[in-house]
């Protein structure tokens, strides 16, 4: 994306059977047993289910020209995840993920598309925010400038519905993956 530094889209990084194996095995494993839960994670490399070692092995096979190489070359490239299940008119606020964290931040979007948009730390109104679409499948990489200096956020709506260029995106529950690495200061 090259009005954001730093963030890497790919629209169909998963297809849409890697996408249903990987929410079964979420429902087989009951992470989200009830309506009331919506969010999981896990954190370290052993407590990480095989599917997401395998999501990261596909990152790193993917993004070789997108993601920086000290990145790529780092073991593991994750060690930590996060899973959230959002239903239509939810989103989450304008934030930079925790410092926690090191450089390089992957998110999965599964079942319904939104409108992520970025706005940089220093906002004024001669920046205007820069709206990404996240249709089911796709992939975004956050390192350097994007993932320090610009906050990221989904809109919550009302009612159910985005728009994206002009046409209503008809919102519907939405699973959100996220995988990091913890910081060795963290550790």
């Amino acid at each position: 994306m090259e009005e954001v530094k730093g963030l890497w889209l790919c629209p169909n990084f998963l297809s849409g059977r890697r996408q249903s194996l990987i929410l079964l095995a979420m429902e087989a494993d009951k992470w989200f047993p009830n309506p009331s839960i919506n969010q999981a994670m896990r954190f370290g490399l052993h407590h990480l289910p095989s599917w997401a070692l395998s999501l990261a092995h596909s990152i790193r096979r993917a993004a070789p020209s997108a993601f920086p190489a000290h990145l790529l070359l780092r073991e593991p490239l994750f060690d930590q995840m996060i899973a959230n299940v959002y239903q239509p008119r939810e989103g989450i606020c304008a934030h930079v993920d925790l410092l926690r964290f090191d450089d390089g931040i992957a998110i999965l979007s599964l079942e319904s598309s939104c409108v992520m948009h970025f706005t940089p730390l220093s906002h004024s109104d001669a920046v205007p925010s820069v709206p990404v679409l996240l249709a089911p499948g796709s992939l975004i990489l956050m390192w350097g400038e994007a993932r320090y200096q610009w906050k990221h956020e989904i809109n919550r709506t009302t009612p159910a519905f985005q728009t994206w260029k002009g046409h209503q995106l008809t919102q519907s529950k939405r699973t959100s993956i996220t995988l990091r690495k913890l910081s060795s200061s963290s550790s």
